[in-house]
């Protein structure tokens, strides 16, 4: 797997200014790596929902150390087609789910929640 660095680099050669301009935007896609050490971490951000939500964190675009402007949007672009060949959807991460039974389980709680009609507050006169 790429490290943030080496994809800093990669921005560098393409972009200019420093390794230090992007770290932080390749850090954060890379930080799920923290959830699990292994490609599956890429499902979390690496997909063009991921992409759109760098540039919530970071700002539509970012100002390089040179002071050349680029949009957010292509740093992440980048980044996942390092890693992927391409930009899937989150919807394409989530075919390759396998669905397991304790995903699905839900508790119906209405019963606990519900406030019968006859108890429910009525507004003072």
């Amino acid at each position: 797997m790429a490290h943030p660095y080496h994809h800093s680099l990669s921005s560098v050669r393409k972009w200019g200014g420093t390794v230090e301009d992007y770290l932080a935007v390749h850090g954060w896609f890379d930080a799920s790596k923290e959830i699990t050490a292994d490609f599956r971490h890429r499902a979390l951000r690496h997909h063009a929902e991921g992409i759109f939500m760098s540039e919530t964190i970071f700002g539509l675009t970012i100002t390089l150390s040179s002071g050349r402007v680029i949009p957010t949007r292509w740093v992440g672009e980048q980044h996942v087609i390092e890693d992927l060949g391409f930009i899937p959807s989150f919807a394409d991460w989530v075919k390759a789910i396998r669905p397991e039974p304790w995903m699905g389980r839900t508790r119906r709680i209405e019963h606990e929640v519900e406030t019968p009609a006859s108890a429910e507050p009525t507004e003072a006169a």
